[in-house]
Parts: C-alpha cells; sequence; structure tokens
C-alpha cells in the first residue's frame, strides 16, 4: 500500500510531492515540508484533519 499527498492540494501554487508505504513516515516527510517551506511549525488540528483528507491511498 502506498500513500501519497500533493502539498498543492493544501497549500495552492506548492509543486512538493510525497509517497511512502507508511502513513505516518508521510506525515512526518510532510511536517517537515510544512516547517521548512510554508513556515508552519505548530500544525493545528485543523490543519492535520486538512492534510489527512488529502492523502490518497493505493495498492
Amino acid at each position: 500500500m502506498t500513500f501519497t499527498l500533493a502539498c498543492g492540494d493544501v497549500m495552492p501554487g506548492c509543486a512538493a510531492r510525497f509517497e511512502h508505504t507508511d502513513k505516518q513516515a508521510l506525515l512526518g516527510q510532510v511536517a517537515a515540508h510544512a516547517a521548512q517551506a510554508h513556515g508552519l511549525v505548530d500544525l493545528t488540528p485543523e490543519v492535520v484533519a486538512q492534510v489527512e483528507s488529502r492523502i490518497l491511498q493505493s495498492a
């Protein structure tokens, strides 16, 4: 199973894409990117929910 996320689905204009077989590892990559590229250090529950709703899962 693979989990994917296009950052632009959450942050319009961002071309970063993430893919991992482990959802928690993917979220870690996304959090690091959010801090570095977008200055989002403290992710609110609303932001986390928005990110999680945009993660695609494929076999």
